[in-house]
């Protein structure tokens, strides 16, 4: 492994869409990037070398899960996620904030001590610090890591999202100390606000103080319409600094990808693409192909005729068919890897086309055809 140091480079623009690369010493993620995840060191039903095969040049890990299963004792031995998975490319890890908001009645907030969980596998108390969260990421050994952050549940009332955004920002200050000075990986803050652009800039102030290696648009994703979404985006990337990074946590669609683009976002991450091939549910480039569906029983095309990994251009939408009603696990795991492969696709030619000026056009061909 080289002992690079985290960088961004910021390359070209068409309006506010950006591309980028991002710099780490286990390779580096041309942006903008799509993340499978792989929350529990494995990304559901797809093997590692086949995403390799894809291009996908960074996966998502998750902070709580590992902590839980195998736990740090085992990912130690093994020097990290890397090795364990057998995974050599850079991986990013959620710090276990999500899971306050997704685990709540698992858990309770306490600013000082931090996340208080009663464990959902067996109900073991776990006290997730700040501290804690960025000594389980070191553990994992990612590249990337998350402060530990409170992410709220959707709402419009401002007391919660100011609330949410001082325990974040204290947290932030907290984690980056934790983290302290390895040049080697990048530490991101996370802002909150909800909906609301004053609470967005607020948040986003305060954790400029602080300075991190690149920032995340957190509490979204969490059930607004896609038109609040792009409209919090596009009144608040203009406050962060063009020469680092921007992730958009857990989205999502082609379509929530590409309308954040063109807002400025860099970095995506969603189970979208394993969790609809595990209900029969392909993207392509015609749209969403729901496989479960009659009228491809007797269908001989392929979802790809030019995807060669794992031959899935030999495989009919005939006999995917067939394997979904057959409640076959084949049938998830074909749909799953094609669907990676589609949004690795997907992101190529999101970049070809900003760098040769025509997002607009690609823009406007594609942003309805998800929804």
């Amino acid at each position: 492994m080289s002992n690079k140091e985290f960088s961004f480079e910021l390359i070209t623009q068409e309006g506010k869409a950006r591309v980028g690369k991002i710099i780490t010493s286990r390779g580096s993620i041309n942006t903008p990037a799509f993340m499978p995840v792989g929350t529990q060191g494995t990304v559901k039903g797809v093997f590692t070398d086949d995403i390799l095969k894809t291009n996908t040049e960074i996966i998502l890990g998750n902070t709580y899960h590992l902590l839980l299963r195998p736990g740090i004792e085992v990912l130690k031995k093994f020097d990290g996620i890397h090795n364990f998975m057998n995974w050599n490319k850079p991986i990013l890890t959620d710090s276990g904030g999500y899971q306050i908001m997704s685990l709540s009645k698992f858990n309770k907030i306490d600013l000082k001590l931090g996340a208080i969980f009663s464990s959902h596998l067996d109900g073991k108390k776990i006290i997730l610090s700040p501290e804690k969260s960025i000594q389980v990421q070191k553990c994992i050994n990612s590249d990337i890591m998350m402060v530990l952050d409170e992410c709220p549940k959707l709402t419009l009332d401002k007391k919660i999202l100011s609330n949410a955004i001082n325990i974040s920002t204290e947290w932030a200050k907290r984690s980056k100390i934790e983290f302290g000075n390895d040049r080697s990986k990048g530490l991101f803050g996370i802002t909150q606000g909800g909906l609301y652009k004053d609470l967005r800039i607020e948040s986003i102030e305060k954790l400029l103080k602080i300075d991190f290696n690149g920032y995340a648009m957190g509490g979204l994703a969490v059930g607004e319409k896609q038109e609040d979404m792009f409209r919090i985006l596009n009144e608040t990337m203009d406050y962060l600094p063009k020469n680092k990074p921007r992730y958009l946590m857990g989205v999502g669609t082609p379509s929530d990808i590409l309308g954040a683009v063109n807002e400025g976002i860099d970095m995506f991450d969603c189970v979208m693409p394993t969790r609809s091939g595990r209900t029969g549910l392909a993207f392509t480039w015609e749209g969403k192909l729901n496989l479960k569906n009659s009228k491809y029983q007797n269908n001989k095309e392929p979802l790809d005729l030019n995807c060669k990994i794992r031959e899935l251009n030999k495989y009919s939408k005939s006999y995917l068919n067939h394997l979904i009603k057959s409640n076959e696990m084949m049938a998830s795991m074909l749909i799953s890897l094609h669907n990676i492969n589609f949004y690795q696709q997907f992101m190529r030619e999101i970049r070809k086309n900003i760098k040769d000026g025509t997002f607009n056009t690609f823009y406007k061909k594609y942003i309805n055809l998800f929804n």
